[in-house]
């Protein structure tokens, strides 16, 4: 009986929409031939297959089927079942995409329940950006949910919109239901619930390539979910743990970190959840600490899954990593405590719902 696995890393879904760019697979350093318009690369998805070591060949999802808590943890399980929650994935987009909305978990669970997907809240950080660059986030001031729909028959509804510059290191919340758009010039890290719906609002009018026709819109189910107000946070300012390791957004579905490890650091993974680490600088190792299990070796751009019944490991850099995980809310915020941070700092962190 297998009582730890080994960290895990997967092959990358690649996606290529209409707004997608050159910079992603230039700084993933993919091989030639690249694609000339990579949108997104999908980290770690439950259906993307493990691409080394003894599960070489078998997807996230028939690992969480067979092994439940020993991969994704007791604490998932007991919120989502023996499935993979999450969705990391890396965005460049050379153009605007669509304004756009997605549901919470009751909605999701509902009405699209034929999808096997979860609600999709999200969070991103920005890991570069254009001079004056700057995402759609939310609503400019409150609306009612007729007077949107007439701003979208009649092609005004940007003005209704608001824009929050960003930089490089800036984080932002995207809650269900918030009204928002990635625009032009910025490429970043995504960490979301395990969900690909998404209800498009308005898309300037662009056309399909491969069909020539207007892309689809999603308004009703649009107009069901979204909130008609403007987005309760702007960029969220990290909130330091420890020397090197700042958490920089969590909420019931995720927390996300940041690590910055310049010499061997320790590492203990909660058996409460399975644990995604990203390298966005630098490179380095997973090294676990059960001798059955070979280390890692990362450099920028991999995702590691780290199963919940790993244990503890060691990271060798110099390297930053981003680190997801289904949170305990209760102990990161003991955490805050005991690193001195008052209530009020907290609470601009940690979203308890």
């Amino acid at each position: 009986m297998i009582t730890s696995l080994p960290p895990l890393i997967t092959r990358r879904k690649l996606v290529e929409p209409l707004w997608g760019g050159t910079r992603l697979a230039t700084w993933l350093e993919l091989p030639e031939p690249r694609p000339a318009r990579l949108g997104e690369s999908w980290q770690v998805f439950d259906s993307n297959p493990v691409a080394e070591g003894p599960f070489a060949g078998r997807t996230l999802a028939e690992l969480a089927r067979h092994y439940g808590p020993a991969l994704v943890g007791a604490r998932a399980v007991a919120r989502y079942g023996a499935d993979v929650p999450l969705l990391a994935k890396f965005i460049d987009a050379a153009d605007r995409l669509s304004i756009q909305v997605h549901p919470d978990d009751a909605y999701a669970h509902r009405v699209e329940a034929h999808t096997g997907f979860h609600g999709k809240t999200e969070a991103w950080y920005i890991l570069d950006a254009a001079p004056g660059a700057t995402v759609t986030y939310g609503l400019k001031r409150p609306c009612t949910r007729a007077e949107f729909a007439a701003a979208v028959a009649a092609g005004t509804v940007e003005a209704l919109m608001a824009h929050l510059p960003v930089a490089p290191g800036d984080v932002i919340f995207v809650p269900a239901g918030t009204l928002h758009a990635i625009n032009a010039g910025i490429m970043l890290f995504e960490i979301q619930q395990k969900s690909d719906l998404t209800y498009r609002v308005y898309d300037y009018g662009r056309c399909d390539p491969k069909t020539g026709q207007p892309r689809e819109l999603h308004l009703e189910k649009a107009l069901d979910v979204s909130v008609f107000a403007p987005a309760p946070r702007g960029v969220i300012r990290p909130l330091p743990l420890a020397p090197d390791r700042d958490l920089l957004v969590a909420c019931p579905s995720f927390a996300l970190e940041r690590w910055r490890v310049a010499r061997r650091t320790g590492l203990a993974v909660d058996p409460g959840s399975f644990e995604i680490l990203t390298v966005i600088d630098g490179a380095g190792a997973i090294e676990p600490e059960d001798p059955r299990h070979a280390p890692l070796v990362l450099r920028r751009g991999d995702s590691a899954v780290l199963p919940a019944s790993l244990g503890a490991c060691s990271l060798r850099g110099p390297m930053t990593v981003l680190r997801a995980s289904i949170p305990d809310l209760e102990q990161l915020a003991a955490a805050a405590r005991a690193a001195g941070h008052s209530e009020e700092r907290i609470g601009e962190v940690i979203h308890p719902g």
